[in-house]
């Protein structure tokens, strides 16, 4: 792929604000869809670095937890119907994306299984000094040993003098369009590549087209080969 045609297609992908789905891009760019989902997963690829940058976060953070995929769909006679609460009955695709988000910062997103293992996450990526914001979950209790922690029962109220964790359900509310509008179904597999698509964009939301563009074909310049991409339909279909 010559620049020229990069940049174009960055200049694409970045102007989606809830992302773009690989049909969309191959049909902006005239090219197979194949080409298309490669390289729109490379360009989430070399922007992840701009997140997971492996700095601490500090001030003040909030985490919470949000849950895609795994849906059944009932039969359609009610005889037939199972409870879709059981595991015997679920499709074990059902993922937790786990984030922290510096309040006027950064975030941070996580593909995990349970929303508890945020309790870790945070001990690895969370300075001691900053103060955390978490909703009334039970497993959010163990942040109380480590730092110091405002709580918010959203049973009966958002948002109470200060304590709150709307930052990070922005980021949720833009990570959920993403993935139900633009994509439908995400599978679990490529779903941190949209965590971090989704939290790239929340952070650089003040910067206009061009200047994401530039940043991002910036990121996928230094990048090395992609391990994980090259190759990608050949290695597919075998």
């Amino acid at each position: 792929m010559e620049f020229t045609d990069l940049l174009a297609a960055v200049t694409i992908f970045v102007n989606g604000a809830k992302g773009l789905s690989s049909v969309q891009l191959s049909r902006d760019l005239d090219c197979q869809y194949k080409t298309a989902f490669v390289l729109a997963h490379k360009l989430r690829e070399a922007l992840g670095n701009d997140v997971h940058t492996g700095e601490e976060l500090d001030g003040e953070v909030e985490i919470d937890g949000a849950y895609f995929g795994g849906h059944i769909r009932p039969h359609n006679m009610k005889s037939e119907r199972v409870d879709r609460r059981l595991a015997k009955n679920q499709t074990g695709k059902r993922r937790v994306v786990v984030a922290l988000r510096e309040r006027l910062g950064r975030t941070l997103p996580f593909v995990r299984m349970n929303e508890a293992e945020g309790v870790d996450l945070a001990k690895q990526y969370v300075s001691r000094e900053a103060t955390m914001s978490a909703d009334e979950a039970s497993h959010w209790d163990w942040l109380h040993d480590g730092w110091s922690v405002d709580r918010v029962n959203h049973s009966e109220i958002y948002s109470d003098h200060g304590k709150h964790t709307n930052w990070v359900e922005s980021y949720f509310s833009r990570l959920r369009r993403m993935v139900t509008d633009q994509h439908h179904f995400v599978s679990p597999q490529y779903l941190h590549q949209h965590a971090n698509h989704a939290a790239w964009l929340e952070d650089n939301r003040m910067i206009d087209n061009g200047g994401l563009a530039s940043k991002l074909v910036n990121s996928a310049m230094r990048r090395k080969v992609s391990r994980t991409w090259k190759g990608y339909w050949p290695r597919a279909a075998g």
